[in-house]
């Protein structure tokens, strides 16, 4: 491929780019439709009772019938393969909002066969066993499963005695105190704790007679503090499942006159797509923002006006928590994913407002002080072992809750380049606090990369893999992060030369990890995306040119075949799937600019 051509392609892209803007001139992004969400909805909205949404029922149904896979399984997007959260949620859908379809009774039959085969018989009286055996010590999704199963007459409130009891009454002390208790659900979950917490206590039977005392007291005023943190669009987390879920407990407990679960059924109506069916949140338009900007990086003077720059940063300032979040306490200064009301603040996030403003600061100059802000709020959330991780500090053991490499390889660059370029601003107890936490950091990143030379994401998956991680993904990003961090001019010789030899081990990772169609998947062997081969083009551009054309020809080719195809790359809460749309044109986009570069 010629570089005229590649400088072609470039143009043509960030002409998409831009065309994908909303009209207050950022990126809001198209989440992929979700069957899992589909089918928590339409259940919350059925238990309701309220005639008017039967309609809803009926288009969200109807949605779900035409997309059940080959295998009779459902997977999270149309384009994902069949796992047992979805067609678990599907199959309790598909019997209590079906009614007598002929299409849906044929699919039950189709559905039951696929959970056999993953050693889930619907007809065994231990069902319950077998769930909480194949979710593990994780219950932030095996028990929302399992009480919808018996709000949906799949399993008999006779089960219930053998549903994990989720102590939603600890939700009335400090938050601070969560960490003692190993929850075992992850830290933004506290709403489904609640909600499902209560309709468990409410079905099962032989109490302990205190804790009965104890929980019959605590349900009022839990549910008093769940009032508090709900959001004004109603959608916690703007995640459709977990307000779904919340919803149809509180509804099936006998506490479904409040806000939480009015406002949270308005927010359920009002994020039906025309077709029928939900997605697994509301948007990422912060994330795709933020991506979008970095993925120009110094060329977006030249794309975009003066103008337009001032709305994509006079945007960004004014969707950063200026106070303390209710809804985990987060201090100021964060951002979270999307500018609706439900987010949170939250490390990638933060990351990416912090370099997307560098660069926009470069021509407007007025965030200098959001920035510093944002700097203060990472540096406050950084682990013990110098990681970053998702949204609280220490909160727990689970997942998502630890120390990540993706993150912190994100978090590196942001204070790295913040302390580059803002240097002056800052005092020198700020200017010591960000060098210590970037010394931590790239300590972490030392320890946690693998002997192959990979590192492994948190939040980004791939369904083709053995372990379903994503090994492409997370050292084509944390490369590019350190790659970009060797250009400051902070940053000790020593520090740097160690970056190299962290560097050398993960190119030679990712160049062994290239198909030979020229692709990159989520490993060798794996079928090519436009995002994993993107991302590893941009981690090698500059470095190896031979592999960066041969991976261009394959994008070339991919994109006449097959359009701008989005990928299940996305991976939410207890294994959920996602595509983004805007995800392969931005990858695809940052990785011409940074060759051409």
């Amino acid at each position: 491929m010629e570089y005229k051509s590649i400088e072609y392609q470039y143009n043509e892209l960030v002409k998409l780019l831009r065309s994908e803007r909303n009209e207050a001139g950022f990126w809001s992004g198209r989440l992929s439709s979700s069957a899992l969400a589909t089918a928590v909805s339409v259940v919350a909205i059925k238990v309701n009772g309220d005639i008017s949404d039967q309609n809803r029922i009926s288009d969200g149904m109807r949605w779900l019938l035409n997309h059940i896979n080959a295998d009779g399984g459902f997977g999270d997007t149309p384009g994902s393969k069949s796992n047992v959260s979805t067609s678990l949620l599907s199959y309790a859908a598909i019997r209590y909002c079906g009614g007598e379809l002929e299409a849906a009774k044929s699919l039950v039959k189709d559905l039951e066969s696929y959970l056999a085969q993953q050693n889930i018989n619907l007809r065994n009286d231990d069902i319950t066993s077998s769930i909480l055996s194949f979710y593990g010590k994780d219950f932030t999704f095996s028990v929302p499963i399992l009480s919808m199963l018996v709000i949906c007459g799949v399993l008999d409130e006779k089960a219930g005695t053998k549903i994990p009891q989720l102590p939603f009454e600890f939700t009335l002390l400090p938050a601070s105190w969560y960490s003692w208790f190993n929850l075992r659900v992850v830290s933004y979950a506290i709403p489904a704790l609640v909600a499902v917490g209560i309709f468990i206590f409410k079905i099962r039977k032989g109490h302990n007679p205190i804790m009965k005392w104890i929980r019959n007291r605590s349900i009022k005023p839990s549910l008093q503090k769940l009032e508090t943190i709900v959001p004004k669009s109603g959608g916690f987390l703007e995640a459709i499942p977990l307000t779904a879920f919340v919803a149809m407990c509180l509804i099936s407990s006998g506490y479904g006159n409040n806000d939480i679960t009015d406002k949270g059924l308005r927010f359920l109506r009002n994020q039906q797509r025309d077709d029928g069916s939900w997605p697994i949140d509301t948007d990422l338009s912060t994330w795709v923002t933020t991506l979008s900007v970095k993925a120009l990086g110094e060329k977006i003077s030249k794309e975009f006006s003066h103008q337009e720059i001032y709305k994509l940063l006079s945007h960004l300032k004014s969707i950063q928590y200026k106070e303390v979040h209710p809804f985990n306490l987060a201090s100021p200064g964060g951002w979270g994913w999307t500018n609706s009301s439900g987010s949170v603040p939250d490390v990638d996030d933060t990351c990416g407002a912090i370099l997307a403003l560098l660069e926009l600061n470069k021509t407007i100059g007025s965030a200098d002080d959001t920035i510093i802000d944002g700097c203060r709020w990472l540096i406050s959330l950084q682990n013990k072992d110098g990681g970053f991780p998702t949204f609280c500090k220490g909160w727990g053991r689970l997942p998502f809750d630890s120390s990540c490499a993706d993150l912190t390889g994100h978090a590196l660059l942001a204070l790295c380049q913040s302390l580059d370029n803002l240097v002056d601003k800052m005092s020198s107890e700020m200017q010591n606090s960000l060098k210590n936490c970037i010394f931590r950091s790239f300590g972490y990143l030392w320890k946690v990369q693998k002997e192959n030379g990979s590192w492994v994401p948190l939040w980004f998956g791939n369904q083709n893999t053995s372990d379903r991680s994503n090994p492409v993904y997370g050292t084509a990003k944390v490369y590019i992060y350190l790659k970009d961090c060797l250009l400051s001019d902070r940053l000790e010789e020593n520090m740097k030369k160690d970056i190299g030899k962290l560097l050398s081990r993960a190119q030679y990772y990712l160049l062994k990890q290239q198909n030979s169609d020229g692709s990159w998947g989520g490993e060798l062997g794996i079928s090519g995306t436009i995002e994993e081969s993107s991302l590893a083009i941009s981690a090698l551009a500059g470095i190896d040119n031979s592999a960066c054309l041969k991976g261009f020809d394959w994008l070339e080719n991919e994109y006449i075949k097959n359009g701008m195809k989005s990928n299940p790359i996305g991976l939410y809460f207890a294994m959920l799937w996602y595509d983004e749309k805007m995800f392969p044109l931005i990858y695809y986009t940052e990785a011409l600019r940074r060759y051409l570069k």
